[in-house]
């Protein structure tokens, strides 16, 4: 080598999580939690995209991103309880430890949403990935880039709607239109009883020239709620939703989410209405 050292450096290992502390558990439902994590220093990521959660001794799975990039100190991730590797999720505190690893998939296509105004429909569990490009857009730096913003948010009673504390504040927010409706209510609910897809045709009266519509929720939620819009006369490029289904390692390897040519890890799970059209029917 003519005398010369040779130094290698040693790249990071993007399939090695990175164990970071818990900071808070939010308790949102009876099976819903939501976790702040500390943010790793080289974790970067755009509203939409998603990270692999590891849980030592019980593997790890794919979860939004709920909290806003602009938010430096932690990560947010809202969690149902539905398997191994969510219950022991649930079972942990602030102060354990959990691995992150990512971000992954292609976030919200922000850079096409400047300028217009923004209709979110969210159901369920469905407002967590919505909630970070929520936050971006209302956010000061931000705020000036977009017109209109409403969010119509729905879940199956009183008692199933998350973020309940982020709701009260964007009720307040002069910036935003908020309405919140549930298949069933009970005594304690005096809001808008009824499906997300019937209470939008009722309540958001908007020209849908100029409007771009993010949709979040359980697929039968967005199936018939992307019928309402376009019923509305919203495009099919105007409307943006996410397909969230069989997800497993995050990197196109093991293919589980594969669909046609696609694999939704990589391509998505941010999808406009117009490109669901174009995969194979089986999705």
């Amino acid at each position: 080598m003519n005398g010369e050292v040779g130094i290698r450096i040693k790249e990071k290992n993007i399939y090695v999580p990175t164990m970071v502390p818990i900071l808070e558990v939010i308790q949102e439902t009876r099976d819903i939690k939501t976790f702040r994590v500390q943010r790793p220093s080289s974790f970067f990521y755009h509203p939409g995209q998603f990270a692999e959660i590891f849980v030592p001794g019980k593997g790890e799975a794919p979860f939004s991103i709920t909290s806003s990039p602009q938010e430096e100190r932690f990560l947010e991730f809202s969690i149902k309880r539905i398997g191994v590797v969510t219950d022991a999720l649930h079972r942990l505190n602030p102060g354990d430890s959990v691995g992150v690893r990512g971000p992954y998939g292609n976030g919200f296509p922000v850079s096409s949403l400047l300028h217009s105004s923004l209709l979110f429909i969210g159901g369920g569990i469905g407002l967590a990935p919505l909630r970070s490009l929520i936050n971006y857009v209302l956010s000061p730096q931000e705020r000036i880039n977009f017109r209109e913003i409403i969010l119509l948010y729905g879940a199956r009673t009183p008692q199933d709607l998350v973020f309940q504390w982020e709701l009260k504040r964007w009720a307040e927010h002069r910036d935003l239109t908020l309405w919140v409706t549930v298949d069933q209510g009970d005594s304690s609910w005096s809001g808008i009883v009824g499906l997300v897809p019937e209470v939008l045709k009722k309540v958001v009266e908007v020209e849908p020239i100029g409007w771009k519509s993010i949709v979040c929720g359980p697929p039968i939620m967005i199936k018939f709620t992307i019928k309402a819009l376009l019923e509305m006369g919203f495009q099919v490029k105007d409307i943006i939703t996410t397909l969230e289904m069989r997800m497993k390692c995050g990197v196109g390897k093991c293919g589980r989410c594969n669909i046609g040519p696609y694999y939704v890890c990589k391509d998505g799970p941010v999808f406009s209405y117009q490109e669901l059209q174009e995969m194979p029917e089986e999705y």
